[in-house]
């Protein structure tokens, strides 16, 4: 018998074996109607002849003619349904690459609208109508459609994998249940189903948070991103505006140093035009004198001679230019002075650049407080954790690998692996005292070098006047006053650690170029007493950020 056709809702044209429209409908004596190939190979296989309807047993075989009318009745009823079939088709579309299409269709495959487990079949929408309609096939369990359903059969039993085996973790058939997975965990397939479902739903969900959560952080580094070509435009327009200051500041001292070099020549070329004309001025008398006692001395009339003698005009009053000179002008001096006229100008313009800058790190302030278990046994520690100096008994206290054993140092409690952060500690009145940031990873036992290399960025003071940044090699530091405070500043990404006069606005030193991998804590040491002399204590200070 042949695949079903398009049929309509009526099932009284249906062959109840094959369940499909009658081909050849023969009638057995009992009434029933049948394809006749249908009940000839029914009869073939089970002897005696039964009616599969009504269950009548024929002893003898009956014989079988065509049922004309019911033939005719069919033959109309095909016509009828190739009709609907095909307007029903042409609204169809047809599958595309990657859909599934109809199992049924002949020529043009159109697409699947459902898949029947039992059949092992897929429909497009005119040829899944049986299995809405007939109540036979209505039984049958239908899917969205899907290809290669016979990976929906046990490969063993040729049954439907209707089951899941959770001790196997697979799909199994009623068969498998009871014989290989007999003692197994098994479960409807639809239990596992919606278990699972339930499962994916959750991870669905928690991707989703996963997602969100991803796309908040795009939009913090777009914000930091726009934060910091903010920085970046504002850092520019203040470079552009201080060094255009510097430049005219520059321009002008140079054109002053020029004018005051030309003004001094000037001043000198007319004091030398003045006395040039004075000396010809002279000349020029002396000269018409000369004139007049030659012409005299040549007159040979002894009366007219001595007679004219008398009234020769007497001579000009001159200057004795023996100690007359022009000295040319002194220029010593001249440039120095302009150039440290400028060095003022331009340490009054990095004083405003270190005051905005320390206004800025200074919003990167954290709460520190000092860490007791860190802190050598001859160290005092305030209650609060803010204070610490140096108090010559040595406490007997529990040792432990974060205490220091030998040197009197003490690290913060908090600590950094990332961002940036500020503190500052008052160290007035102290003769020696180191100060700084050091890594989780230092050496605490022992005697210690405190340097980049061994994970300690410091500065210190020895001898109330002599400081130190303590580099591979010490740096001494000239500085114009003594701070009484110092603020630290550390980038870690940049790998900065600066170290600041916060009353002067003044830069002390900076650290560039460091590779932070680790965590960093603050780090402290009051030094000893030096009996009494150093006995002020280092005080962590709240940041007040400078107007």
């Amino acid at each position: 018998m042949s695949a079903g056709s398009c049929l309509r809702s009526e099932d009284q044209f249906l062959c109840s074996i094959c369940l499909d429209v009658f081909t050849d409908p023969v009638t057995t004596p009992c009434g029933h109607n049948f394809c006749k190939n249908c009940i000839t190979e029914h009869w073939n296989v089970n002897i005696p002849c039964k009616c599969p309807m009504c269950k009548k047993v024929f002893y003898t075989r009956p014989e079988l003619h065509i049922n004309t009318f019911i033939s005719e009745m069919v033959s109309r009823f095909r016509q009828e349904a190739q009709q609907k079939a095909s307007s029903s088709s042409s609204k169809q579309q047809a599958a595309k690459p990657g859909e599934v299409p109809c199992d049924v269709c002949t020529g043009t495959k159109l697409k699947a609208l459902k898949s029947c487990l039992v059949c092992l079949t897929s429909y497009c929408e005119t040829h899944l109508e049986p299995h809405l309609t007939v109540s036979g096939l209505k039984r049958h369990q239908l899917m969205d459609p899907v290809a290669n359903l016979e990976d929906r059969m046990c490969m063993k039993h040729d049954k439907p994998l209707e089951l899941f085996c959770k001790t196997d973790q697979t799909c199994v058939c009623m068969l498998c249940s009871v014989l290989d997975h007999k003692t197994h965990d098994v479960v409807p397939l639809k239990e596992e189903y919606e278990g699972k479902k339930a499962e994916l739903g959750k991870t669905e969900a928690e991707i989703q948070q996963m997602i969100q959560k991803r796309r908040l952080k795009i939009q913090e580094i777009k914000h930091s991103i726009d934060f910091s070509k903010k920085d970046a435009d504002r850092e520019k327009a203040e470079g552009v505006q201080v060094f255009t200051t510097l430049n005219e500041s520059l321009e002008r001292s140079l054109n002053e140093l020029i004018e005051t070099i030309e003004e001094k020549q000037r001043m000198t070329e007319k004091q030398s035009e003045d006395l040039i004309k004075e000396l010809e001025q002279e000349i020029s008398e002396l000269m018409k004198r000369r004139s007049e006692v030659k012409q005299l001395s040549r007159s040979e009339d002894h009366l007219h001679l001595l007679q004219n003698f008398l009234s020769l005009k007497a001579a000009p009053a001159t200057k004795d230019w023996t100690e007359v000179s022009v000295y040319p002008p002194s220029y010593e001096g001249t440039v120095v002075r302009a150039v440290t006229q400028l060095e003022e100008t331009l340490s009054k313009e990095m004083k405003k650049l270190f005051e905005v800058e320390l206004k800025r790190v200074q919003q990167y302030a954290v709460d520190v407080t000092l860490d007791p278990h860190t802190a050598h046994p001859k160290l005092i520690l305030s209650d609060d954790g803010k204070q610490v100096n140096h108090g010559d008994v040595k406490k007997n206290l529990p040792d432990n690998p974060k205490r220091f054993s030998h040197c009197s140092c003490v690290l913060g409690k908090q600590s950094f692996s990332s961002g940036r952060f500020y503190f500052e500690v008052q160290v007035k009145g102290k003769t020696d005292w180191d100060l700084g940031v050091a890594r989780e990873s230092i050496n605490r036992k022992g005697q210690i070098t405190l340097r980049p290399q061994d994970g300690y960025w410091t500065i210190r003071l020895r001898n109330g006047n002599e400081y130190n940044a303590r580099n591979d090699s010490p740096v001494r530091l000239s500085l114009k006053s003594q701070p009484q405070k110092v603020g630290v500043f550390v980038d870690y990404e940049e790998g900065l650690v600066s170290f600041y006069d916060v009353d002067a606005a003044a830069l002390i030193y900076s650290f560039i170029g460091c590779s932070f991998t680790k965590k960093l804590y603050t780090f402290f040491s009051p030094c000893n007493n030096d009996g009494g002399k150093n006995s002020a204590p280092l005080i962590i200070c709240p940041v007040n950020q400078t107007e």
